[in-house]
């Protein structure tokens, strides 16, 4: 079992805020931008801590253990019925529920006729669902869940833990969090998906 971070952007986090989704959480995205990093290393049976930065100070917003992983745009248009700006896998073309407008990876079609034979077509709809289950970056590509997941708050993370995370596998490569000349992290130092070291990963267990 391994445990990761994931950066949350402070103005999703307002958006959740705003939406008043406590959680608990129950899904992690991750996309091929920078925006919302690659979640590729994250397996089954790891832990995952998305975490923010407020006013400098550098904040846990959840835990989530993970029970499943698949492509995000099964995720979204099983959960959530539509497909939330997720990478369209090859040979599928999805359908707007209310209009006649039909789009595959790359393509858009005004009618059913242009479609290509051997597509497989869905349709969207409206489904249920929590703020937080929307990616919200588009291209999203896997995502990671479980039901077993945190409520959606800030944990502060303690001044005197911050130089003491580490970040990298194996060992060998572990790093710290960079640091500005006042002590606070660098949100470049958060905006890829990180592995902890084992020491970390027991501080972050604390805070829950």
């Amino acid at each position: 079992m391994a445990h990761y971070i994931v950066y949350w952007p402070q103005d999703w986090v307002q958006e959740l805020k705003k939406a008043e989704d406590m959680g608990p959480i129950k899904v992690v995205f991750g996309s091929i931008h920078s925006r919302m990093p690659s979640i590729v290393s994250i397996k089954v049976g790891d832990v995952v801590f998305p975490v923010t930065l407020i006013k400098k100070k550098l904040y846990v917003m959840a835990r989530l253990p993970v029970t499943h992983r698949e492509r995000a745009f099964d995720y979204c248009m099983r959960e959530l019925g539509r497909e939330h700006g997720a990478l369209t896998p090859e040979g599928i073309v999805v359908k707007a529920e209310k209009e006649e407008f039909y789009w595959t990876r790359g393509q858009s079609f005004r009618c059913a006729d242009a479609i290509p034979d051997g597509m497989t077509l869905m349709v969207e709809s409206d489904k249920p669902h929590t703020k937080h289950q929307e990616p919200f970056n588009c291209c999203s590509e896997w995502v990671v869940w479980g039901e077993g997941g945190s409520s959606i708050e800030p944990r502060l993370m303690p001044d005197e833990a911050i130089p003491l995370l580490r970040f990298g596998y194996p060992k060998s490569k572990e790093k710290p969090l960079r640091l500005d000349k006042n002590g606070n992290v660098l949100s470049m130092s958060l905006t890829a998906t990180r592995r902890m070291s084992e020491e970390t990963a027991k501080i972050f267990e604390e805070l829950f």
